[in-house]
């Protein structure tokens, strides 16, 4: 629920849907963090600790690669894209935010399968600290409300 006041969405449930996580290495301090504060509330919402898959990958550019390999899985209800981007001194930061998410979102709108976007893009570690407990709890929440809402719509 980026974005949105807490409570003022639907019920969230999870029980039942089984979920994928893909997390970044590069910076994984940060990317750790996102993940479990993103398995916790999937837990928290209902989603069993046997239905959540997460592997991991180098860093945001592999991200779509393995999400890609899930989807065609067609075994799950929504997946989870985890990483963190810091702002450096060249062009890298742009390509890479940029066609990381461009990815992800390629491959939610080609398979018909939510995927929640927790790469987060910040200036420095500090902005990445402060966002990686929220960002990691959003994510997991957006995975189980979009799950619900595509279920409902197939």
């Amino acid at each position: 629920m980026f974005g949105a006041e807490q409570g003022t969405g639907p019920q969230l449930n999870g029980a039942g849907l089984r979920i994928g996580i893909v997390q970044a290495r590069f910076n994984e301090s940060i990317t750790n963090a996102l993940a479990a504060a993103c398995r916790a509330e999937l837990l928290a919402l209902g989603v069993d600790e046997k239905n959540i898959d997460h592997v991991q990958v180098p860093g945001a550019l592999e991200v779509p690669v393995a999400l890609q390999a899930m989807a065609e899985r067609e075994q799950y209800d929504a997946l989870v894209a985890l990483g963190c981007i810091i702002r450096g001194e060249t062009y890298h930061f742009e390509l890479v935010a940029n066609e990381s998410g461009a990815g992800v979102t390629r491959l939610s709108l080609d398979h018909q399968l939510p995927i929640a976007n927790a790469i987060i893009t910040t200036e420095n570690m500090e902005q990445a600290i402060a966002r990686q407990t929220d960002k990691g709890r959003d994510a997991a929440r957006v995975a189980v409300e979009m799950a619900q809402l595509l279920a409902t719509l197939n």
